[in-house]
């Protein structure tokens, strides 16, 4: 029995540096577009609560918020440091944690729910997708001193489509890989 615990807290170590790590990987993907680039960080971070629960999902965008703020160039356009927590697009960053908390705690943990019936899945993913927008609407209307509507023209509007495409793709992929993750972690 102790093996089987070991084993399955190592499994969710590993998982989580992973998941920051390919959060990480997703700034190196960035448009510009105003204040607030398009990248692919937003899906990385949703994915993981959607894949790993809220607990671990949300603990693999701690790492990788805490890998950004301490200087490495992890995030959109390869930049790192905390004055990017404070930036007019910084309430997207607190956006990834809140998305991957949300869509962990719709889907649930693949630990202990393998098999999640498609909508709670599709009900996680726009749920987990739509939250990181909160936060990021909010800094940027005080930071820039923009008024709500401008703030949610300029930092929402232009990445709704591509974001929805975004949540279409994990959509597909999260019951196939929840279900792996949840046969690593038995």
């Amino acid at each position: 029995m102790r093996n089987k615990k070991d084993r399955t807290r190592r499994v969710s170590i590993v998982l989580v540096a992973l998941f920051a790590a390919v959060t990480a990987a997703g700034a190196f993907i960035a448009i510009p577009v105003g204040a607030v680039p398009i990248v692919l960080q937003n899906l990385f971070a949703m994915l993981s609560g959607l894949l790993l629960g809220p607990f671990l999902g949300g603990s693999a965008v701690l790492l990788y918020l805490a890998v950004g703020t301490i200087g490495a160039p992890v995030f959109a356009g390869g930049a790192g440091g905390f004055v990017h927590f404070i930036a007019p697009s910084g309430g997207f960053l607190y956006g990834y944690f809140l998305g991957a908390v949300v869509a962990g705690l719709i889907a649930g943990s693949p630990h202990t729910e393998r098999k999640v019936r498609l909508w709670r899945i599709i009900v996680a993913a726009i749920s987990g997708m739509l939250v990181i927008y909160i936060p990021g609407v909010i800094q940027l209307k005080i930071q820039s001193g923009m008024a709500w509507k401008a703030a949610f023209l300029a930092g929402c509007v232009p990445f709704l489509p591509l974001d929805a495409g975004k949540t279409v793709v994990a959509i597909i992929i999260a019951p196939r890989l929840r279900s792996m993750i949840g046969d690593v972690t038995h």
